[in-house]
């Protein structure tokens, strides 16, 4: 009974090891006839660390046939870390093949960098060697720039970049050349004499955008700033000088109003010192006929005296009527 116990475990065993070397043997022969050989332990142990054995494989295949020596466990580790070891080995046979220095472990680091983008270590490599153009600004717009004599110009340019593979890592993207490139291109039409010396020379522009080296510090190099389109747009400075005119005659306006208020309440203060006047005019005459009547019971004042008081008051009020009617006709000839 010993006996069939242990012959049927050796047999499971046999069969156990039978049904791996089975499903590992064509992997393991692929390998061995690429002369990229792999052991079969060690494809076991990556198919229990749940690392796809024939991804690992084939990718040293691809690497070996291109002369580039990985060992299995660099590529695992590569796995293992997140990265895509397909892209990362093409990565490398193109940089070799294009004579571009990118070590195993740079390119391992530029693939993990651009691990959850739309990039790839492979289109990195791929931009090294193929250089691609950037649109400024992006999305088809135009950059808004006024020149010194005020008129506006809407530009858009087209940068040459290509990756630089030893600052890709922690260097800035494209969205930082973008916005390093409007801005040079903002401050170049904005230093220029006349909108006329830019549509002349737009190349002008380029070259001074090009010599403030806007690529320090970012994963690109910048090859080229072509400036694809100028136009002319509004007139900035004569818009600006009307808008402050306008703000201008408002202040006058505004100061000529509270002159005029000032003169207002000044003429009503006069009309009321006036009617002040007229008051105490009306008091003092008032004082006339008490004064007259005193003079007349201490014997000061005679009747003739009184009636020649009247008379000059009469001939008085004549003259000024015939003065009235005098001023009348010469504003009725006028």
């Amino acid at each position: 009974m010993e006996k069939i116990l242990i012959g049927g475990g050796i047999a499971l065993l046999v069969l156990i090891v039978g049904l791996v070397f089975l499903k590992f043997f064509g992997v393991w022969l692929r390998a061995r006839v690429a002369n990229a050989p792999v052991s079969m332990p060690n494809l076991i142990a990556m198919w229990l660390r749940k690392v796809p054995p024939s991804l690992i494989v084939d990718s040293r295949i691809t690497a070996a046939k291109a002369g580039l020596e990985y060992t299995a466990d660099l590529l695992e580790a590569h796995y293992l870390a997140g990265g895509n070891v397909q892209h990362t080995v093409l990565a490398l046979i193109a940089a070799e093949k294009a004579a571009i220095p990118l070590t195993f472990d740079r390119a391992c680091a530029i693939d993990l960098a651009v691990k959850g983008t739309t990039k790839t270590v492979l289109e990195a490599v791929r931009t090294s060697i193929n250089p691609a153009v950037i649109d400024c600004p992006g999305g088809g717009g135009k950059i808004d720039a006024v020149a010194r004599d005020g008129i506006q110009l809407r530009a858009r340019a087209r940068v040459t970049v290509r990756t630089a593979l030893d600052r890709f890592v922690g260097g800035a993207t494209e969205e930082t050349i973008i916005a390093r490139v409007n801005e040079g291109i903002v401050t170049s039409i904005g230093s220029a004499g006349s909108h006329k010396d830019v549509l002349e020379n737009p190349d002008h522009i380029s070259k001074r955008v090009l010599e403030k080296g806007l690529d320090a510090n970012t994963a690109f190099e910048i090859l080229s700033i072509d400036i694809a389109d100028v136009d002319v747009g509004e007139n900035i400075g004569a818009t600006l000088q009307k808008s402050q005119a306008e703000a201008d005659k408002d202040v006058a306006q505004a100061k000529a109003e509270v002159r005029r208020a000032a003169a207002v309440a000044t003429e009503q203060e006069m009309s009321a010192r006036t009617q002040e006047m007229r008051a105490k005019l009306v008091e003092a005459e008032a004082q006339v006929p008490l004064a007259m009547a005193e003079a007349f019971r201490n014997g000061n004042l005679g009747v003739m005296d009184y009636a020649r008081y009247r008379n000059v008051v009469a001939d008085t009020d004549m003259r000024e009527s015939i003065a009235e009617e005098v001023s009348e006709d010469e504003d009725e000839q006028r």
